[in-house]
């Protein structure tokens, strides 16, 4: 005999279901305090179909024990991980789990917070899919459905954190569009509650932030209240809480309706015909709710009993043993007509010289972008007006590094000027002042001839001769000629 377990995570509370059998003394509990609290032993369990719908041992959609256990100041996963860990050591009869959930980021810290306690016997499923298992076993949404039985259908969820607003179909179990928001919760209501009590005088304000949290609860205690009767009365430390059913509907309107505009507007870009609008949740047993959704929307409102435990009564449904879960399928291998061609490699590649021919082109092509860049470089200075004198200065370098000493001969008043000096010895040659240059006055003055091509060098290339370019403009003539 094996049972199976199913989770749901709420801001305010972790719920757990598991199926009733005939034998409420032979399963263990599990209390508020972490350790067990269920009534009613463990029942056999055989899945039905492959997609965990199908016949099932189960008494009924309300043969089920349902445990809540409040998140007071603890993360909701670590308080989960810990519920799930207590039960499983507890029952080790309990053959499978599933756990609903919300969001990915919301399932990434559940798998954390149970890979530390070393929990692996369980597998996660969308809160939706959860809730929508748990509303086609119970046959609540069968009669709003066409004649097959599927359709389109919205999932309005107003829990303590925020509301949810989904539209999936219920053949393909695909969500066409959702959106979430935190502005309406139940928290806010409650706030609603409070604020109003303390406005109304008959109840001080709390002194510290214990006391506001103990004045919240109980404005929650008084909202659950409401939702089965036409007034409530609860007294507390700074006052009585009292509220009828009238007032306390003026004073959520605004926000019910919101909620309902958001609905619709869900609805509109899903571009989906939506038959049936179910309402689960803490707040779905609100009466002014269904009222609301049905005036806005114009369809069916179906609120299911206990829709604050409909996610984890659908988990407990979704549960399947490990041995017995659908294996995945494997990565699909791709035709043989999609089969990658063969390398379409050049044959001088493959040759016993490709890597010394490939080095010689490798070298012919950067000394080629070498002599181009060059080029480029010398172009932009003579645009710029450099020509002249970058040019002056490489023929000069070129006369001093190609003539002989015997050349200077050339020049008779640097040479007298030289011997003039016999004094200047070798060592004090370099601080010597350098020779006095005369140039002869002429009335003209020839362009200076260009100078030779400058052989420049790069380290692992052949040498690259660059040519002299000569001046684009002439020297100007002087005044008075």
């Amino acid at each position: 005999m094996s049972s199976v377990l199913g989770v749901s995570l709420g801001a305010g509370a972790v719920r757990v279901a598991r199926p009733q059998t005939a034998n409420p003394a032979d399963t263990p509990a599990f209390d508020s305090g972490g350790a067990h609290a269920f009534s009613g032993a463990p029942n056999s369990f055989g899945p039905g179909n492959d997609s965990g719908r199908g016949s099932r041992p189960f008494a009924g959609p309300d043969a089920f024990d349902i445990q809540a256990v409040p998140t007071g100041d603890r993360r909701v996963e670590e308080l989960a991980a810990d519920a799930i860990g207590a039960i499983l050591a507890a029952d080790p009869r309990i053959a499978a789990t599933a756990i609903s959930y919300r969001d990915e980021q919301h399932a990434r810290a559940l798998r954390a917070e149970l890979a530390r306690r070393q929990v692996t016997n369980y597998e996660l499923v969308p809160d939706v899919i959860a809730a929508l298992e748990f509303l086609e076993y119970s046959g609540e949404l069968a009669q709003h459905l066409p004649g097959s039985g599927s359709g389109t259908v919205a999932l309005y969820d107003l829990g303590a954190s925020g509301l949810s607003v989904t539209v999936l179909d219920t053949a393909t179990r695909q969500i066409c569009f959702s959106e979430r928001t935190s502005d309406i919760s139940g928290d806010y209501l409650d706030a609603l509650i409070r604020e109003q009590q303390i406005a109304s005088g008959r109840i001080a304000h709390p002194e510290g932030h214990d006391g506001l949290i103990e004045l919240d609860a109980l404005c929650r205690t008084a909202k659950e209240q409401l939702s089965t009767s036409s007034a409530v009365a609860l007294p507390s430390p700074e006052g009585l809480v009292l509220l009828s059913q009238e007032n306390f509907e003026a004073l959520i309107m605004l926000a019910v309706e919101s909620s309902a505009r958001m609905a619709r507007d869900v609805i509109l870009r899903s571009e989906q015909p939506v038959q049936a609008v179910v309402v689960i949740g803490g707040c779905a047993q609100i009466p002014l709710v269904a009222r609301v959704l049905r005036r806005w929307l114009g369809v069916p409102v179906v609120v299911p009993a206990a829709p604050e435990t409909v996610a984890a009564r659908g988990a407990a449904l979704l549960a399947r043993p490990v041995q017995q879960r659908p294996a995945a399928a494997p990565f699909p291998a791709a035709p043989d007509d999609l089969a990658l061609p063969p390398d379409p490699s050049p044959s001088w590649l493959a040759g016993p010289g490709a890597v010394e021919k490939f080095s010689r082109r490798r070298e012919v092509s950067i000394a080629g972008v070498t002599v181009a860049a060059l080029v480029v470089v010398a172009a932009i200075g003579v645009t710029l007006g450099w020509g002249p004198q970058v040019l002056q200065h490489d023929s000069q370098s070129s006369d001093a590094a190609t003539t002989s000493p015997s050349a200077t001969s050339t020049h008779p008043s640097a040479t007298t000027t030289a011997a003039a000096s016999p004094t200047t010895d070798v060592t004090n040659e370099s601080l010597a002042a350098p020779p006095p240059r005369y140039d002869p006055t002429t009335t003209t003055t020839a362009p200076p001839a260009p100078g030779p091509n400058t052989i420049t060098i790069i380290p692992g290339l052949p040498p690259v001769v660059v040519p002299t370019l000569p001046p684009l403009f002439p020297p100007a003539a002087p005044p008075g000629n």
